[in-house]
């Protein structure tokens, strides 16, 4: 069987496009055997199939940390690839690091502590909130300033998207408002109460863009809404957002399945067990000749069995059917309709942040280690996990643990909290 019909069975997202112009000296057997090599380290995870760097320079806590340039898995470049991360820090400063050399690139002038980091969907921007409520944007490449914005919001939870090509940022403040900005300007649009008085910290857009769902997890009595997007990004002058409460209350996480235009897993609290569930709901909007009417529909729901802080929960969704959900040391696999298809418990410390993509999972936790888990296709549960192999994070006398991490196909970056009050990222290279 020839080289490219042996890749675009094994990888069929990879495309033609990976071998392009730049590398027309390179065949489609050299692209499969390099990929193969190198999807074999990944999966092993031995000594020798990766280099592990320490980035330092930050003087205070790491509070997140995004990809800007990454190595796609549905058409990596593996003649050239090179990832750009960029870390915020409480020390003021957001930095962007070459994630195979382990070099700094830039660093931004210091502000006060930042809060908050996320990138936008085309990867070319970085976007930050610092304690005083102060959004900025950062030019990926240079790490110029764009704009700036002020919520005076001590808290603030960043959602960044497109819709025809037009760019938004929804800000959720600590005050309970979502307040809605537009291009490269951060022109203000809207603002809306969400949660009066509790902070908005869940806000998610779906994947069709038509709808994003803000709420609290710090109030058991409160529903999380459902808001009509249009509304927010262009809003009719006298009339309130359409928007919708969910028959829910105590929401502790939340994700919209990916595969679908808008349905939505949401962990709550359950009145009857008084514990936790996990229900599912189809959002649409009939519209009629006079109005339009928001729509929720309950799909599934099923009880959880979950003694933990939300701080200690993370929900992330695989495919139609798939659901990852980390509570203190555990990651659990279910389906939309609530079977277990499988449970690891491998850290000794709670989980405090997942990544997930088309090839794998990786869970950072408390206990200075990172897990990584392959997906697999089970004959009889379908689409779960296999667990592979530990990444460690040094000595426990000078770090607390790992607080977030994110990965790109070749590459796993995470940050590790210093006992100095200095943390430092960790970026583990697969070489192919």
């Amino acid at each position: 069987m020839c080289a490219r019909r042996l890749s675009l069975q094994r990888w069929s997202f990879c495309n033609v496009a990976v071998l392009g112009k730049e590398h027309g000296n390179h065949s489609w057997k050299s692209y499969f055997l390099r990929r193969l090599h190198l999807e074999m380290k990944m999966t092993k995870g031995r000594s020798g199939g990766y280099t592990c760097k320490s980035l330092r320079g930050h003087a205070g806590r790491v509070v997140g940390l995004v990809y800007l340039r990454g190595i796609s898995a549905v058409r990596p470049d593996l003649w050239n690839s090179s990832a750009t991360v960029c870390s915020a820090s409480t020390d003021g400063t957001v930095r962007a690091w070459d994630v195979q050399n382990g070099e700094p690139l830039w660093r931004s002038p210091v502000q006060s502590p930042l809060t908050e980091i996320v990138s936008d969907e085309q990867r070319d921007v970085v976007i930050t909130a610092d304690s005083t409520g102060l959004i900025k944007t950062w030019q990926g490449q240079t790490g110029q300033e764009v704009a700036s914005f002020s919520t005076a919001s001590p808290h603030c939870t960043l959602l960044q998207y497109n819709i025809n090509n037009n760019w938004f940022l929804t800000v959720g403040t600590s005050q309970g408002s979502v307040c809605t900005l537009a291009d490269s300007a951060l022109t203000k649009k809207s603002i809306m109460m969400v949660c009066d008085t509790f902070k908005v910290n869940i806000l998610l857009v779906s994947p069709s863009k038509k709808w994003i769902t803000a709420g609290t997890k710090d109030n058991d009595d409160l529903s999380p809404k459902v808001i009509y997007t249009e509304s927010l990004t262009s809003p009719s002058e006298g009339e309130d957002p359409q928007c919708q409460s969910l028959p829910v209350t105590g929401c502790q996480a939340a994700v919209f399945i990916p595969t679908q235009p808008a349905r939505l897993a949401i962990i709550h609290h359950n009145e009857r067990s008084n514990n936790k569930a996990l229900t599912v709901f189809n959002v649409s909007i009939k519209k009629t000749k006079y109005k339009s009417e928001i729509q929720v529909q309950q799909v599934e729901s099923f009880p959880l069995t979950l003694n933990t802080r939300p701080s200690n929960i993370h929900l992330k969704a695989k495919d139609s059917n798939c659901l990852v959900l980390a509570a203190d040391q555990v990651l659990h696999v279910y389906s939309l309709k609530g079977n277990l298809l499988a449970s690891f418990e491998e850290h000794t410390m709670p989980i405090s942040s997942i990544s997930l993509d088309s090839f794998r999972v990786v869970t950072a936790s408390q206990d200075l280690s990172l897990r990584v888990l392959m997906w697999k296709n089970d004959r009889d549960r379908g689409l779960t996990l296999e667990s592979k192999y530990h990444l460690l994070g040094g000595s426990h006398s000078m770090s607390r643990g790992f607080t977030h991490v994110a990965c790109d196909y070749t590459s796993i970056v995470a940050s590790v909290e210093g006992k100095n009050g200095k943390d430092v990222l960790k970026a583990y290279f697969f070489t192919s």
